[in-house]
């Protein structure tokens, strides 16, 4: 990020805030300006108006020149004005501050310039230099204009007053400004900040440090992709750590039964194996490629599995199936002194299921029982009906299983310490695939072990549907 949001942020409020200040001016200055020649004018007006009722009244009209004048000056300096008497034809008659003015003449004089405004700017007539603001009253005597009250304040004045509202409108946009500058620090502390540690923890993620945590204490959306993010490190590292496990473990069980088939046939090829020892070593041969045939079946047994619509589910008697794989493992057991315990509820416990993902759970149970069982000690398998389900147990005498390795055994290529010790040739694929596979079948298994006591794994199917069939 580099800060380039925050800059073009800063960039576009400082520039939203001279703009706005631009426009502020613009039309505060125009407005106020507008508004004081209004306000004037009509003060102005009003005093004008004053004047000439004072002077249109006959029993004024005999006034001396010098009270005229006084009065008028006094008006003058309270209004800071110059106020004009003059006829009809625009001669000045008396002026209130510059008696130079008296006698003169207005160029082109017209009452009726102002037309439907009662005020006039500019230099008026050209007999100001600086502009100023001029409004007339008519002194009306029997009917008849005999003449014009006409006022004239500076411009400058008016300025001034202008000046002083804008001076006021300035300082206060600029508090607001000021005050606003909060929204920025609320986006930086709020947004920008949270932001940038979850673009420097994205930046770790993609470098594959997973172990780096996004640290925001913000319960909001920023707060929460932060979570988001860290959870998905998590499920990533946990990924990641699972494909250096499946490496390492592959690699592993490939690398002996692949080193053994290479001793194995260079011994054939330097003569080492005499010809009376060929047919022993060929079944070596021979069990070291079922070992790495077990384990791609096992691998691609995975994958089928994760793959939806690939139970092929059929009423069967379990029992059966259970003898049949039992059989399977007469000369292994006859070797190790074991025995098969068989309780079943029933002669015949028929259940709903696909028959070779079955099979081959049983299969794996009972190849981990045993493997781990002690030798001359009893392998127990039940079966029976509880409520709606059928429940398949098999237990063995054997090592068992510590508690801390309990949650793990479901792991995808997880071996205990125990395990690896006494299963040189296992894959670690194989609890995993039965998990799998009961799961499919939207029925569960649980496991139950103590260390040197044994172990004991019950899974639940659901009885046979006779309407399948």
């Amino acid at each position: 990020m580099k800060k380039s949001l925050f800059l073009k942020f800063l960039l576009t409020y400082i520039l939203f805030g001279a703009l706005a200040f631009t426009v502020i001016a613009t039309l505060s200055s125009r407005l106020t300006y507008n508004y004081l020649i209004r306000e004037q004018a009509e003060n102005l007006y009003s005093e004008a108006t004053l004047i000439s009722t004072t002077y249109s009244d006959d029993e004024n009209a005999a006034l001396s020149e010098e009270i005229i004048n006084e009065q008028m000056k006094a008006v003058s300096e309270f209004l800071h004005v110059d106020i004009w008497l003059v006829d009809r034809n625009g001669q000045i008659i008396s002026d209130s501050n510059q008696e130079a003015e008296k006698n003169k003449v207005i160029p082109n004089f017209d009452p009726t310039m102002t037309g439907n405004r009662r005020y006039l700017t500019g230099t008026y007539h050209d007999m100001f230099t600086d502009p100023v603001l001029t409004v007339s009253a008519p002194i009306t005597r029997r009917y008849t204009t005999s003449g014009y009250v006409l006022i004239h304040m500076p411009i400058a004045h008016i300025l001034n007053s202008q000046y002083q509202i804008l001076n006021i409108v300035y300082i206060t946009g600029l508090i607001l400004f000021a005050l606003s500058l909060l929204i920025l620090l609320v986006f930086y502390f709020i947004v920008y900040r949270p932001l940038k540690k979850i673009t420097e923890g994205a930046t770790k993620y993609a470098a594959g440090d997973y172990k780096y945590k996004i640290e925001t204490s913000s319960h909001d959306e920023m707060g929460y992709l932060a979570e988001t993010l860290n959870f998905m490190s998590d499920e990533i590292a946990k990924a990641d750590d699972y494909q250096r496990q499946f490496i390492a473990n592959v690699s592993h069980d490939f690398r002996s039964p692949l080193t053994s088939i290479k001793g194995y046939l260079e011994a054939f090829l330097d003569g080492t194996i005499p010809p009376e020892l060929q047919e022993k070593y060929l079944i070596r041969l021979i069990a070291e490629t079922d070992r790495l045939t077990k384990l791609t079946h096992s691998m691609l047994s995975l994958d089928s599995i994760d793959s939806k619509g690939f139970l092929n589910r059929a009423n069967f008697d379990i029992n059966r199936m259970i003898r049949d794989v039992l059989a399977s493992f007469e000369m292994t057991c006859q070797k190790k002194g074991l025995s098969f315990a068989l309780t079943f509820s029933d002669k015949k416990e028929m259940v709903y299921a696909d028959y070779s993902k079955i099979q081959q759970v049983l299969y794996n149970l009972v190849d981990n029982a045993v493997k781990f069982s002690n030798p001359d000690t009893e392998i127990q398998i039940r079966t029976e009906i509880r409520g709606s389900k059928v429940f398949i147990t098999v237990k063995d005498s054997g090592i068992g299983i510590a508690k801390k390795d309990l949650g793990k055994i479901w792991d995808r290529f997880y071996k205990t310490d125990l395990s690896r010790g006494r299963d040189k040739q296992g894959t670690g694929l194989g609890l995993s695939i039965v998990k799998s596979i009961i799961n499919a079948h939207g029925e569960n298994i649980d496991c139950v072990s103590t260390q040197n006591v044994g172990t004991e794994f019950t899974f639940t199917l659901p009885p046979a549907r006779y309407d399948a069939e």
